[in-house]
């Protein structure tokens, strides 16, 4: 899934304006991966960029990320390492499920000292780096400040994208870009044109002219969701394209998409987007607003 989100055009595009807009590095993280996030990033800090050459600074970095990380499953998190840079995490959640984590960093909060830098080079020594420490303090006066308002407004940014990004991740476990049989994909334009109807396995596997235990099987095989789940998930989107509109209420939009009540509807919506149909849709009137 991360793979995929990393090849899409949103990404790439959001990627390289994030970059050339802030200054900053950025990348998008799998779950317990166990590497330098901004290693070799075109804006990574050349401090970090020498101390990634150092076994035993790095494991103290890798350590801040496994931090940073287990603190931003639910929400936005920020930690300083030893020489005082902020690394941020924002989660990417699809619904209850942790996808991926956004993340940036490797800024100061304020103006460099050489008083700040004499307790960095205290750090560095009880480490027992073995590196040149003028390179490493020219380096470290070369990170980049930013304003606590200026920071927490990049996060929002992230923040924003990820939302952006989850709503992709949906997208994408609807619609597979694995090779699927034909039989699959009859089924998917079936559900497709007849979701706003009631609909169950039985009658979407005799419409493909199979069994239910058969058709059960396969579909889960190749879409990696169960009959049920596929469907919720191909609804909540037909809502959110409705709700775009914002004369079409949500009542309306819940029923056209096939939901029989407003509790089952709520119920799916708040498992699938991971908030309220009424909260997902503020949110989207406020973006709309500030662009």
């Amino acid at each position: 899934m991360v793979r995929q989100l990393r090849e899409s055009d949103i990404f790439k595009d959001y990627e390289k304006a994030f970059r050339e807009t802030t200054g900053l590095p950025i990348n998008l993280r799998p779950i317990e991966a166990f590497d330098l996030p901004h290693h070799n990033d075109p804006k990574e800090a050349p401090f970090c960029a020498l101390m990634a050459k150092t076994n035993q600074t790095c494991a103290a970095c890798l350590q801040l990320q496994r931090k940073v990380e287990e603190e931003a499953r639910m929400e936005p998190k920020t930690l300083k390492c030893f020489a005082g840079l902020c690394d941020s995490a924002v989660p990417v959640r699809v619904g209850e499920n942790l996808v991926a984590f956004l993340q940036t960093g490797q800024i100061l909060l304020h103006k460099p000292s050489g008083r700040d830098f004499k307790k960095v080079t205290r750090e560095l020594i009880n480490y027992g780096v073995d590196a040149d420490l003028k390179k490493l303090e020219e380096a470290w006066f070369q990170t980049r400040v930013l304003e606590k308002k200026q920071y927490e407004a990049v996060l929002r940014l992230l923040t924003i994208f990820a939302q952006h990004l989850a709503s992709l991740s949906n997208q994408l476990m609807v619609a597979a870009k694995q090779a699927e049989s034909p039989m699959i994909t009859r089924a998917k334009v079936y559900i497709a044109e007849h979701q706003h109807e009631e609909m169950s396995l039985r009658q979407v596997a005799g419409a493909v002219n199979t069994s239910a235990f058969y058709f059960c099987k396969m579909f889960k095989q190749a879409t990696g969701l169960t009959f049920t789940d596929y469907l919720a998930r191909v609804r909540v989107e037909k809502v959110k394209n409705l709700l775009l509109n914002p004369h079409k209420r949500i009542s309306e939009a819940a029923y056209e998409a096939g939901f029989q009540s407003l509790s089952q509807f709520n119920r799916v919506f708040r498992k699938i987007a991971g908030e309220a149909p009424t909260v997902w849709r503020e949110k989207l009137q406020r973006q709309s607003a500030a662009g």
